[in-house]
Protein backbone atom coordinates (compact mmCIF):
# COMPACT_ATOMS: atom_id res chain seq x y z
CA UNK A 1 0.00 0.00 0.00
CA UNK A 2 1.56 3.80 -1.09
CA UNK A 3 1.53 5.48 1.83
CA UNK A 4 -0.03 8.63 2.59
CA UNK A 5 1.39 11.96 1.19
CA UNK A 6 2.29 13.97 4.06
CA UNK A 7 1.19 17.76 4.44
CA UNK A 8 2.21 20.84 6.58
CA UNK A 9 -0.51 23.59 6.33
CA UNK A 10 1.00 26.76 6.20
CA UNK A 11 -1.25 29.89 6.71
CA UNK A 12 -2.12 32.67 9.29
CA UNK A 13 -5.79 32.70 9.12
CA UNK A 14 -7.15 29.26 10.99
CA UNK A 15 -10.27 29.34 9.11
CA UNK A 16 -8.37 28.90 6.11
CA UNK A 17 -6.22 25.92 8.24
CA UNK A 18 -9.22 24.19 8.94
CA UNK A 19 -10.85 24.54 5.59
CA UNK A 20 -7.63 22.91 3.90
CA UNK A 21 -8.08 20.51 6.62
CA UNK A 22 -10.78 19.59 5.59
CA UNK A 23 -10.07 19.25 2.15
CA UNK A 24 -7.69 16.45 2.72
CA UNK A 25 -9.93 15.06 5.21
CA UNK A 26 -11.83 11.61 4.21
CA UNK A 27 -8.95 10.22 1.66
CA UNK A 28 -6.30 8.11 2.58
CA UNK A 29 -4.01 9.32 -0.04
CA UNK A 30 -3.24 12.82 2.23
CA UNK A 31 -2.20 13.02 5.94
CA UNK A 32 -2.25 16.50 6.95
CA UNK A 33 0.63 16.07 9.78
CA UNK A 34 1.02 19.41 10.81
CA UNK A 35 -0.27 23.19 11.16
CA UNK A 36 1.80 26.59 11.22
CA UNK A 37 0.61 30.60 11.40
CA UNK A 38 3.80 32.12 10.44
CA UNK A 39 6.97 31.57 8.49
CA UNK A 40 9.35 31.56 11.24
CA UNK A 41 7.10 28.45 12.74
CA UNK A 42 6.40 26.97 9.45
CA UNK A 43 10.00 26.20 9.24
CA UNK A 44 10.29 24.79 12.61
CA UNK A 45 7.31 22.44 11.60
CA UNK A 46 8.54 21.25 8.75
CA UNK A 47 11.85 20.52 10.46
CA UNK A 48 10.93 18.35 13.17
CA UNK A 49 7.91 16.93 10.98
CA UNK A 50 9.34 16.09 7.46
CA UNK A 51 6.55 16.31 5.63
CA UNK A 52 6.61 15.42 1.81
CA UNK A 53 4.82 18.84 1.00
CA UNK A 54 4.26 22.34 2.30
CA UNK A 55 1.44 24.62 1.67
CA UNK A 56 2.23 28.05 1.91
CA UNK A 57 0.72 31.08 1.95
CA UNK A 58 2.53 33.86 1.59
CA UNK A 59 1.83 36.82 3.44
CA UNK A 60 1.97 36.43 6.77
CA UNK A 61 3.55 37.71 9.88
CA UNK A 62 6.95 37.10 11.52
CA UNK A 63 8.77 35.57 8.20
CA UNK A 64 6.90 35.85 5.34
CA UNK A 65 6.49 32.83 2.85
CA UNK A 66 9.29 33.51 0.21
CA UNK A 67 11.67 33.98 3.54
CA UNK A 68 10.29 30.61 4.66
CA UNK A 69 10.49 28.53 1.76
CA UNK A 70 14.69 29.97 1.36
CA UNK A 71 15.18 29.14 5.02
CA UNK A 72 13.34 25.42 4.53
CA UNK A 73 16.10 25.02 1.05
CA UNK A 74 18.80 24.88 3.57
CA UNK A 75 17.55 23.08 6.24
CA UNK A 76 15.43 20.68 4.80
CA UNK A 77 15.62 20.50 1.04
CA UNK A 78 13.98 17.57 0.32
CA UNK A 79 10.66 19.21 1.25
CA UNK A 80 8.46 20.42 -1.26
CA UNK A 81 7.28 23.27 -0.65
CA UNK A 82 3.70 24.73 -2.91
CA UNK A 83 2.54 28.35 -2.82
CA UNK A 84 -1.13 28.30 -2.21
CA UNK A 85 -2.11 32.10 -2.21
CA UNK A 86 -4.25 35.05 -2.94
CA UNK A 87 -1.87 37.07 -4.78
CA UNK A 88 -0.42 36.64 -7.93
CA UNK A 89 1.20 39.73 -8.94
CA UNK A 90 5.52 39.59 -10.04
CA UNK A 91 6.40 41.41 -6.35
CA UNK A 92 5.00 37.55 -5.01
CA UNK A 93 5.46 35.04 -7.67
CA UNK A 94 9.20 36.05 -8.80
CA UNK A 95 10.67 35.69 -4.77
CA UNK A 96 8.22 32.45 -4.09
CA UNK A 97 9.70 31.04 -7.14
CA UNK A 98 13.24 31.87 -7.18
CA UNK A 99 13.50 31.02 -3.74
CA UNK A 100 12.71 27.05 -4.21
CA UNK A 101 8.64 26.58 -4.99
CA UNK A 102 7.63 23.94 -6.40
CA UNK A 103 4.60 25.11 -7.46
CA UNK A 104 2.25 28.09 -7.22
CA UNK A 105 -1.12 27.70 -6.94
CA UNK A 106 -4.39 30.35 -6.01
CA UNK A 107 -7.06 29.84 -3.20
CA UNK A 108 -9.34 30.37 -5.38
CA UNK A 109 -8.82 26.80 -7.63
CA UNK A 110 -11.24 24.24 -7.30
CA UNK A 111 -10.39 21.56 -4.81
CA UNK A 112 -9.52 18.67 -7.46
CA UNK A 113 -7.23 21.40 -8.85
CA UNK A 114 -5.49 21.20 -5.58
CA UNK A 115 -5.34 17.93 -4.87
CA UNK A 116 -3.84 17.10 -8.18
CA UNK A 117 -0.95 20.00 -7.67
CA UNK A 118 -0.05 18.17 -3.80
CA UNK A 119 0.54 14.98 -5.77
CA UNK A 120 2.61 16.37 -8.66
CA UNK A 121 4.70 19.07 -5.88
CA UNK A 122 5.20 15.74 -4.10
CA UNK A 123 6.52 13.76 -7.09
CA UNK A 124 9.14 17.10 -7.39
CA UNK A 125 7.53 18.29 -10.56
CA UNK A 126 6.55 21.98 -11.51
CA UNK A 127 2.64 23.37 -11.03
CA UNK A 128 1.75 26.89 -11.97
CA UNK A 129 -1.54 28.49 -11.92
CA UNK A 130 -2.62 29.61 -15.37
CA UNK A 131 -2.42 33.45 -14.59
CA UNK A 132 1.28 32.79 -12.67
CA UNK A 133 2.26 31.30 -15.60
CA UNK A 134 1.28 34.20 -18.12
CA UNK A 135 3.23 35.94 -15.49
CA UNK A 136 6.21 34.21 -16.17
CA UNK A 137 6.19 33.63 -19.95
CA UNK A 138 6.28 37.60 -19.92
CA UNK A 139 8.66 37.99 -17.52
CA UNK A 140 10.94 35.56 -19.67
CA UNK A 141 10.09 37.36 -23.07
CA UNK A 142 10.56 41.00 -21.48
CA UNK A 143 13.55 42.60 -22.51
CA UNK A 144 16.73 42.44 -19.57
CA UNK A 145 17.17 46.70 -20.49
CA UNK A 146 15.12 49.17 -21.94
CA UNK A 147 11.96 48.64 -20.45
CA UNK A 148 11.12 51.41 -18.84
CA UNK A 149 9.88 54.61 -20.22
CA UNK A 150 11.77 58.04 -20.45
CA UNK A 151 9.49 59.10 -17.62
CA UNK A 152 10.12 55.97 -15.33
CA UNK A 153 13.65 56.27 -15.99
CA UNK A 154 13.55 59.99 -14.60
CA UNK A 155 11.88 59.06 -11.74
CA UNK A 156 14.29 56.37 -10.99
CA UNK A 157 17.02 58.44 -11.27
CA UNK A 158 15.97 61.16 -9.01
CA UNK A 159 15.33 57.91 -6.38
CA UNK A 160 19.10 56.48 -7.09
CA UNK A 161 20.13 60.00 -5.89
CA UNK A 162 18.59 59.51 -2.92
CA UNK A 163 15.38 62.10 -3.58
CA UNK A 164 11.64 61.23 -1.64
CA UNK A 165 9.00 61.26 -3.76
CA UNK A 166 7.98 64.75 -2.92
CA UNK A 167 11.51 65.92 -3.87
CA UNK A 168 11.09 63.46 -7.18
CA UNK A 169 7.56 65.30 -8.01
CA UNK A 170 8.71 68.50 -7.59
CA UNK A 171 11.70 68.24 -9.43
CA UNK A 172 9.44 66.58 -12.58
CA UNK A 173 6.76 69.24 -11.97
CA UNK A 174 4.04 66.41 -11.60
CA UNK A 175 2.34 65.23 -8.61
CA UNK A 176 3.49 62.73 -5.37
CA UNK A 177 0.72 60.68 -6.87
CA UNK A 178 2.07 60.85 -10.58
CA UNK A 179 5.34 59.19 -8.63
CA UNK A 180 3.91 56.95 -6.67
CA UNK A 181 2.53 55.13 -9.76
CA UNK A 182 5.54 54.95 -11.93
CA UNK A 183 7.19 53.72 -9.17
CA UNK A 184 4.78 50.95 -9.13
CA UNK A 185 5.41 50.62 -12.94
CA UNK A 186 9.24 50.63 -12.68
CA UNK A 187 8.52 48.14 -9.63
CA UNK A 188 6.81 45.83 -11.70
CA UNK A 189 8.89 46.32 -14.83
CA UNK A 190 12.53 45.51 -12.87
CA UNK A 191 10.95 42.37 -10.80
CA UNK A 192 10.98 43.69 -6.81
CA UNK A 193 9.47 44.68 -4.14
CA UNK A 194 10.47 48.20 -3.17
CA UNK A 195 13.15 51.50 -3.61
CA UNK A 196 15.46 49.86 -2.40
CA UNK A 197 15.21 46.72 -4.84
CA UNK A 198 14.73 49.03 -7.58
CA UNK A 199 17.81 51.05 -7.61
CA UNK A 200 19.79 47.84 -6.56
CA UNK A 201 18.37 46.46 -9.71
CA UNK A 202 19.04 49.27 -11.99
CA UNK A 203 22.68 49.32 -10.91
CA UNK A 204 22.54 45.82 -11.70
CA UNK A 205 21.07 46.52 -15.21
CA UNK A 206 23.27 49.65 -15.96
CA UNK A 207 20.18 51.81 -16.19
CA UNK A 208 21.41 54.30 -13.56
CA UNK A 209 25.52 55.18 -12.66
Amino acid sequence: MTPPIRLLIVDDHPIVRDGLRGAFAGTAEFEVVGVAGDGAAAVERAVELRPDVVLMDLRMPVVDGAEAIRRLRQRAPEVRVLVLTTFDTDHDVLPAIEAGATGYLLKDAPVEDLLRAVRSAARGESVLAPAVAGRLMGRVRRPVSGTLSQRELQVLKLIADGASNREAAAGLLISEASIKTHLLHIYDKLGVRDRAGAVAEAFRRGLVS
